[in-house]
């Protein structure tokens, strides 16, 4: 036997350098070509795309939603004791926030005694007709 013939019991391998982190395989878990194999992967964020969605053009006004109706019934009214309805008072009883909130009287419930509802205030058929039956007034 010869120097130059001699060799290793085993044969060594080469690792490949691939992830440096976990036992993956040959692309670590980067699947394979793209964005997410790649160094320093950056994906575009999410309000970016929010953004793109909202319509830009021919006089889309994007308007401010107003304050929700706040629903009276007519049998809380009867309940409450209260003669005169305007704004002002559901303020004070803390119904509502803001003059600009809107108050809408609806009809569930009973009402015996005459009501005077305030101007600003809308109203539904049934709930003016039981009003109106019971002897209430509106402005």
């Amino acid at each position: 036997m010869q120097l130059h013939e001699l060799r290793p019991k085993t044969q060594s391998s080469s690792k490949k350098r691939v992830g440096r982190g976990g036992t993956r395989g040959k692309t670590s878990g980067r699947g394979e070509k793209g964005q997410g194999a790649r160094a320093g992967r950056k994906y575009r964020p999410a309000e970016r795309d929010l953004l793109m969605r909202i319509p830009k053009l021919r006089g889309v006004k994007n308007l401010r939603k107003s304050h929700p109706a706040f629903a009276l019934n007519v049998g809380l009214i009867a309940k409450l004791g209260i003669v005169d309805i305007t704004k002002e008072i559901l303020i004070e009883k803390g119904f509502i926030s803001t003059m600009k909130q809107p108050v809408k009287v609806l009809s569930m419930g009973e009402i015996k005694k005459a009501v005077t509802i305030g101007k600003g205030i809308k109203i539904s058929k049934e709930a003016k007709k039981k009003i109106e039956a019971a002897g209430g007034k509106l402005l």
